[in-house]
C-alpha cells in the first residue's frame, strides 16, 4: 500500500530514526507536558533545578535576539560583529598579523564586509586572539570599552 508520491505508506509523517511504535511512545511521553503546562515528573529529583538566587538572569534582555543576553560592558552590535569575525577566522592565523588575518578570511570566503573590517586593523601589530582583533577595531569587550581594555581577559 503506497501513498501518492511516496515509496512507502506513512514515510513522510514518521521519523527516520525510530520505528512507528517508538515514535508513538515518545509522543505519548510528552503529552502531559504539552497539555498540563506544569511539570509532569512524579519524583521531585527528576525536575529541572530552578535558577538559584544571585545567579545571573539568563533572559537579561528578552527583546534581544541573542540567547542569554549581552555580556556586561558590551553592546549587542559588538557581540554580533565579534561573532561574525570569529566565524570566518579559525585558530590557524593566531597569533598573526593584519595580513595573516585578511588572507585567512579570504581563504574561508568571508563576506566583503568582514574583509573590509579586517583591513581597518593597524599595520605592524600581532594579534594573539579574536579579542585582540575586536579591541583593535574599537569594539567594546567584556573587560571594558574600546582599545584601552585590560590585556589577558576575553
Amino acid at each position: 500500500m503506497t501513498e501518492p508520491g511516496d515509496a512507502f505508506a506513512g514515510v513522510s509523517a514518521r521519523s527516520t530514526k525510530h520505528n512507528p511504535r517508538v515514535d508513538e511512545e515518545l509522543e505519548h511521553e510528552i503529552q502531559g507536558m504539552l497539555k498540563g503546562d506544569r511539570p509532569t515528573r512524579s519524583e521531585e529529583w527528576r525536575e529541572v533545578e530552578p535558577v538559584a538566587e544571585g545567579d545571573p538572569d539568563l533572559t537579561a534582555s528578552p527583546t534581544s535576539t541573542l540567547t542569554g543576553g549581552v555580556p556586561q560592558g558590551m553592546t549587542e552590535d559588538a557581540v554580533v560583529a565579534r561573532a561574525e569575525l570569529a566565524r570566518w577566522l579559525t585558530r590557524a592565523p593566531f597569533p598573526g598579523t593584519r595580513t595573516d588575518l585578511i588572507e585567512q578570511a579570504m581563504d574561508n570566503r568571508a563576506p566583503d564586509a568582514v574583509v573590509a573590517e579586517l583591513e581597518r586593523l593597524p599595520e605592524g601589530e600581532t594579534y594573539e586572539r579574536i579579542g585582540d582583533v575586536a579591541r583593535a577595531l574599537g569594539y567594546p569587550t567584556e573587560t571594558g570599552p574600546g582599545p584601552g581594555a585590560t590585556e589577558g581577559q576575553d
